[in-house]
């Protein structure tokens, strides 16, 4: 069986990581060596797996800075991950038959100097993800712009994460027409979902409360976090106040000290609660475990998947295995994943929208359970783990065929 290499910028908590991970989860099922080399590895801030010793994670280039006095974080990043690409190609002791780069293609042309296939797996152009608020940022972002759509075009293949993203890349990469992506939906391993659940989640809860909303993702503006906080705030001012003290909601999500905006926007978050007048409504959470998230799922009643077009979306997923309801926006990857009506609520990104949503799913706990029921099976149905580990390994031996 062929030995993969994944190349992952920052071996942390959030949805890319979480991707890699149960691709190499799937990869390593089938008899695959796996490992990862990343420019980053925190034990203490990281997933179960590349901790446990199930895989074995080869840190290169943490040395190098994360940014220059708060700017550059892009080049920086690119430089970091071509220095982990250079140590895979010319310092691992055991060179690999396909290596499984993501997030970053600017290290696609080092990885040629190997003789392994390559595969780049497009979580969402970059480009399209970075601010140009100001000249000088658009002078700075267009380099770096034109180097993603060059070097992107450089891997043996390409897989993109929804059919969204995959027309997202075809309008973005103009030059790489010819290019034609292949959808492959990041799911989970259920597995560790089928845990018994402890009560380790209801210490979050507090005791007198009978309905509970919950938020998942990092602690980034880009998710929209503040869309959850206001939809909620609108909905305690529907309810009556019996009903209202009885309705709690939970924010939990990836935090990192190292990353400014983490820090910032979860003092942003808590300011806004405080405007609002609901901070005994709301209880944040960072840097949950695995364990913790899936108690969560569990116990709580909706999950609010508050990001505008996000590319796919793996926490509604596991919420609707989790038989959680799901109210989402209605744009990009969740109008792949939530069936709305019959899994949750697919809504426009506005508080007044999700209010009226999360009203639905507090005036029918009946209407809910069903929601719930219809998420597993739908889940079960589309995005088994069986399916996703089936089309990768053929991905993985096709490429193994090519000359």
């Amino acid at each position: 069986m062929p030995k993969v290499v994944f190349l992952h910028p920052d071996l942390g908590i959030g949805g890319a990581e979480r991707a890699v991970i149960d691709a190499a989860l799937a990869l390593n099922s089938q008899g695959h060596e796996v490992e990862f080399v990343t420019a980053h590895h925190d034990p203490k801030h990281c997933f179960q797996e590349t901790r446990d010793g199930n895989f074995k994670v080869t840190v290169a280039g943490d040395w190098l800075p994360r940014h220059i006095l708060g700017r550059m974080y892009a080049v920086c990043a690119y430089v970091r991950m071509i220095y982990a690409a250079i140590y895979l190609v010319f310092f691992s002791k055991k060179p690999a038959d396909i290596i499984f780069c993501d997030q970053i293609s600017a290290c696609l042309p080092i990885l040629k100097f190997s003789p392994a296939k390559t595969l780049f797996y497009c979580h969402f152009p970059d480009m399209l993800l970075a601010k140009r608020n100001s000249f000088l940022k658009r002078i700075y972002r267009a380099p770096i712009d034109w180097v993603e759509e060059w070097t992107t075009g450089m891997a043996d293949v390409v897989l993109v994460n929804s059919k969204f993203t995959a027309s997202v890349f075809k309008e973005t990469f103009t030059s790489l027409s010819k290019l034609e992506p292949a959808v492959l939906y990041p799911v989970s391993d259920f597995s560790a979902f089928n845990k018994p659940i402890d009560d380790s989640g209801e210490s979050f809860i507090p005791a007198h409360k009978n309905l509970v909303f919950l938020s998942i993702n990092r602690y980034e503006r880009k998710k929209n976090l503040a869309l959850a906080i206001q939809a909620f705030g609108q909905l305690k001012d529907k309810l009556s106040k019996a009903v209202g003290d009885s309705t709690h909601l939970i924010m939990a999500g990836g935090y990192d000290e190292r990353v400014t905006e983490n820090v910032e926007h979860y003092l942003e978050l808590r300011r806004l609660c405080d405007k609002l007048s609901i901070n005994d409504d709301v209880t944040f959470l960072r840097s949950i475990s695995d364990a913790e998230k899936r108690n969560l799922l569990d116990k709580c009643d909706c999950l609010l998947y508050t990001p505008d077009r996000e590319h796919f979306g793996i926490v509604p997923i596991e919420a609707m295995y989790m038989k959680c309801p799901v109210i989402a926006c209605n744009s990009g990857g969740p109008l792949e994943t939530v069936v709305d009506g019959k899994t949750g609520y697919l809504r426009e990104g506005r508080p007044d929208q999700f209010a009226e949503a999360m009203e639905k799913i507090v005036s029918d706990p009946k209407q809910t359970k069903t929601f719930g029921e219809n998420g597993r099976k739908h889940i079960m149905d589309k995005f088994s783990f069986k399916t996703y580990t089936d089309q990768l390994n053929s991905v993985i031996s096709d490429l193994m065929k090519k000359p």
